[in-house]
């Protein structure tokens, strides 16, 4: 019951204080959504419970070693049993808490194919297969037919136990209907993406808090803090992260709005902004957790400051949950199906606000007007252009845009606290030095794909 701007908060502090723990109740709170939305009330009265209370923990597994990001590949089978159970075999990697000796029982959300299912992502079924069988009480009986493999070694989170999973004629129950199991695992998805996002966050403010540390304390004629290059990184990255909280905040805002009230303008919104969310917040989590080794400067290449932790945790996070490239196809593609109403409205948006902003805020307000303008141009352009062409330019795109919600939320805030604020001068930093971005980043977006295609395999391999 928990509002999910109040959860993004909690999810952002919990991974800049440990992002390998993180992931857990993370997993699991996608889990227990999933399960509210698609599951049976039997399944639902029994694992909601100690999902909640945190008894349990949750997982899910898509991917395996010949179906990453095309989930429809998947080869794992369900095969009815007798007792309205189905018996689960095949294998799946990079299974995140895949196991663990903290919980009473590991329960694992399981992409499987029914015998005689379609092809493709139209066969996929959802099954809920636990590490222990609950027995008649609900409490942790025999052991299911499941094993962890191994366990992945990975460049970060090392914390976090990375599982190859084999499931071996493992007993499972379906999850919503049959080869309705991708709805059912979207919804944990879109609940993982927003949250992944926030873990970018969390990070790098991490990193963040201890550049500044550092940067007050070491001295090199001066605390280092005072100086010009030092004094720029430090507030490019506060002011990057403040405005990926920001749109991840809305995101989860738009949210709450959609399930409070209904409407479809909120629900649109938060769909919209849900890549935007995820992308910006991780792609920024990594800059701003390399600027902070930079800042640390040959100390940040050394273990015992932790700085280099930061890079090497936070950079998974472009990759799950659909890498940021997928995401960004998302959305100039199913996110464009309204042909571009909700991203409009959104522009519209800031400019009405950055308009009301001119008298306070001259010359941000006038930069913010101009950039969401050029992007509502492009964005019309876009929608006019074939597939292929969105797609190549759609990694710039999502970055504009972002670009362009992070000047606005850094306007508004400036406007809440007054002229010679701090908020002001950080808003300053944003829109007059990183919002200009998006300019270069609708340039290429523009070129579409014919230009990559014309550098041919053989070109790229000379």
């Amino acid at each position: 019951g928990l509002p999910q701007t109040l959860n993004v908060g909690f999810n952002d502090m919990l991974s800049g204080a440990n992002l390998s723990l993180q992931l857990c109740p993370l997993l699991t709170q996608g889990q227990i959504e999933a399960l509210e939305h698609h599951a049976s009330d039997a399944i639902k009265d029994l694992y909601l419970p100690k999902l909640i209370s945190g008894e349990w923990s949750g997982t899910m597994n898509l991917t395996e070693p010949s179906a990453g990001s095309d989930v429809g590949a998947l080869r794992t089978k369900a095969e009815p049993n007798d007792d309205g159970t189905y018996a689960i075999t095949g294998q799946k990697i990079f299974i995140t808490w895949g196991d663990s000796d903290v919980f009473e029982n590991t329960c694992h959300l399981v992409l499987a194919r029914l015998p005689d299912a379609a092809p493709g992502t139209k066969g996929i079924s959802l099954f809920m297969v636990p590490k222990y069988i609950p027995d008649d009480n609900g409490k942790p009986g025999v052991a299911n037919s499941l094993k962890v493999v191994s366990l992945e070694h990975k460049m970060g989170i090392h914390g976090s136990p990375t599982c190859v999973m084999s499931y071996e004629g493992a007993t499972g129950w379906l999850v919503g209907a049959e080869n309705k199991g991708m709805a059912a695992m979207f919804t944990m998805m879109n609940n993982a993406r927003l949250n992944v996002g926030a873990q970018g966050i969390g990070v790098a403010e991490a990193a963040y808090q201890d550049a500044l540390a550092y940067a007050k304390d070491r001295v090199q004629f001066a605390p280092i803090v005072e100086h010009a290059d030092v004094r720029r990184m430090l507030a490019e990255m506060k002011a990057e992260i403040f405005a990926a909280r920001s749109i991840a905040l809305a995101c989860a805002v738009a949210i709450d709005m959609g399930r409070a009230t209904g409407k479809d303008s909120w629900i649109a919104r938060a769909a919209l902004l849900t890549p935007i969310a995820k992308a910006y917040g991780t792609d920024m989590g990594i800059r701003v957790a390399n600027t902070g080794i930079q800042v640390h400067g040959g100390m940040g290449f050394i273990e015992e400051t932790g700085a280099a932790q930061y890079a090497r945790d936070v950079r998974i996070t472009t990759i799950y949950e659909g890498t940021n490239g997928i995401q960004a196809m998302d959305l100039v593609g199913r996110k464009m199906m309204d042909d571009g109403a909700a991203a409009c409205r959104l522009l519209q948006e800031v400019e009405d606000e950055a308009q009301g902003a001119r008298g306070d805020f001259p010359v941000l307000a006038e930069d913010v007007w101009q950039a969401a303008e050029a992007l509502r141009e492009h964005t019309e352009w876009m929608l006019k252009q074939g597939a292929q062409d969105r797609f190549a330019g759609a990694v710039p795109y999502l970055d504009a845009f972002a670009r362009v919600l992070g000047g606005y939320y850094h306007l508004r805030a400036a406007m809440a606290d007054g002229r010679n604020s701090a908020r002001g001068h950080l808003a300053a930093v944003y829109i007059r030095r990183l919002m200009p971005l998006y300019a270069a980043a609708l340039v290429e977006a523009r070129e579409g794909a014919e230009g990559l295609y014309a550098l041919s395999v053989e070109d790229l391999e000379a």
